[in-house]
């Protein structure tokens, strides 16, 4: 993969979990990898665990982060949350949600699947 894209994805879950910190949350993880999958962000906030899915875009031409994020991604996504959750004994009330950084504006989903 481009290295400038790597670094725009990266620069934008920077920014995602900046959103979140300033709502109250804790980052507890961020690029957590197993085989099969990878979750950009993981925070709390009390006993809620949010998973959050990052899309950055440069501009909205290819269309929104927020339409990349189909069936197939979302199935990876819980099953990633279910290892992630195992690997760290954590339990609460869990939230999937999905984040688009285009420029300077963050859009957030809260519970998008």
């Amino acid at each position: 993969m481009d290295q400038s894209r790597v670094a725009l994805g990266r620069w934008g879950e920077r920014r995602v979990a900046r959103h979140y910190e300033s709502a109250g949350y804790a980052v507890i993880d961020q690029n957590w990898q197993v085989r099969g999958g990878e979750i950009d962000l993981v925070l709390s906030r009390g006993d809620e665990i949010v998973f959050c899915e990052v899309k950055t875009r440069s501009s909205t031409r290819f269309g929104s982060g927020f339409e990349a994020v189909d069936g197939r991604n979302q199935r990876c996504l819980r099953r990633t949350a279910m290892s992630w959750l195992d690997a760290h004994d954590r339990r609460g009330t869990l939230r999937f949600d999905v984040a688009t950084v285009t420029g300077p504006t963050i859009e957030v989903i809260e519970g998008a699947f």
